[in-house]
């Protein structure tokens, strides 16, 4: 694929993307994948604490073994690369130096910002108990969204995958060990070897409501 294709439009490719469950083994030139790369960590996150882990799977050997961890569904092994999303919980209560520091040299926080997060978000996770691997996972789930929509708009494909068991997983990426990192999602990104066609979503009214369950939105 030429890197000068022309992106698409964040609607058309909301609009247009599927999950695609078969690849061809073309590989995603190391520009195209650097530039989704970054898409991808562009990502909010909270208190911009980027508490996502991403790995890419690019070995055949790792990707046979991911693909064995996600009950072995093939596109795992047709795709060119798989990223593994996870999450640390515990990533409120380590050093935020370079967190605060990032933000301190783009003008984004100001020293009264920095002082009172330093204090604030350490305090906010100890709070959060069992919470804190739920709220690590949902910052994984925004970055991951990015990364699917870059990718549609960059000519790639993606499946998101919900299917695997996580201590596997955790085997393959290197975590066996680390009790505080949770796998949140796996997503296999190449070129499309089929299209799919767009199942349908349901009538508004069932799923999307006006300020309390049961009274439809109708917009």
């Amino acid at each position: 694929m030429s890197l000068s294709l022309q992106p698409l439009d964040v609607p058309t490719a909301i609009l247009q993307r599927r999950s695609i469950k078969t690849f061809k083994p073309d590989p995603i030139p190391a520009e195209l994948l650097r530039q989704l790369v970054e898409l991808t960590v562009a990502a909010p996150s909270s208190f911009n604490l980027q508490d996502w882990r991403i790995i890419l799977i690019q070995d055949e050997a790792q990707k046979a073994a991911l693909a064995e961890a996600c009950w072995n569904q093939q596109q795992v092994v047709q795709a060119p690369v798989s990223f593994v999303f996870a999450a640390n919980g515990k990533d409120g209560l380590q050093d935020l130096t370079a967190i605060m520091e990032s933000a301190r040299a783009t003008g984004a926080w100001n020293d009264k910002t920095i002082a009172y997060f330093t204090q604030a978000i350490p305090q906010f996770t100890e709070g959060l108990g069992d919470k804190q691997r739920e709220y690590a996972i949902k910052d994984a789930m925004i970055a991951s969204a990015h990364l699917v929509l870059a990718a549609e708009s960059l000519g790639l494909s993606t499946c998101y995958m919900n299917g695997w068991v996580e201590d596997k997983v955790k085997a393959v990426i290197g975590a066996a060990d680390d009790p505080d990192l949770a796998i949140a999602v796996v997503v296999p990104v190449g070129y499309a070897a089929e299209p799919r066609p767009n199942p349908g979503r349901l009538p508004l009214g069932e799923r999307v409501f006006q300020e309390r369950l049961g009274v439809p939105y109708e917009g």
